[in-house]
């Protein structure tokens, strides 16, 4: 059993940056794919963002890609998400999810992973 807890959320004007973080629970982080995820209001949730385990492979949403970066620290538990240059368009309640890595993960897929953070809220504004 996996815990994830968001925190990095609040409100930023556009242009400017966040960075959001997760704290995961359990002794064996650095065997999970994580991936960070967004739902706006009255949308899906979509993909933002994932890296493999051993930080080797990572995705990005193209509506991100050059704007967000993803990382992970295994020995603190925790993965990252910078968010620079934003734009009203990234509001969006952000989730972290993980994945424990056994054979192949897609890791855009959003039912892909089997944990779930509670969200932390992004709002830009113009």
């Amino acid at each position: 059993q996996v815990q994830l807890v968001e925190s990095g959320g609040g409100s930023v004007q556009a242009g400017g940056s966040l960075r959001l973080s997760c704290a995961a629970s359990g002794r064996t982080f650095g065997n999970y794919v994580m991936g960070w995820f967004r739902q706006a209001p009255g949308k899906e949730r979509e993909f933002v963002a994932a890296i493999r385990a051993s930080g080797g492979t990572i995705y990005y949403a193209n509506s991100v890609k050059g704007r967000f970066t993803i990382s992970r620290e295994n020995a603190k538990n925790t993965v990252y998400l910078q968010m620079n240059s934003l734009k009203p368009e990234d509001t969006a309640v952000y989730y972290c999810a993980a994945k424990r890595e056994i054979g192949l993960v897609i890791m855009t897929a959003e039912p892909s992973y089997d944990y779930w953070g509670q969200g932390t809220q992004v709002t830009v504004s113009t």
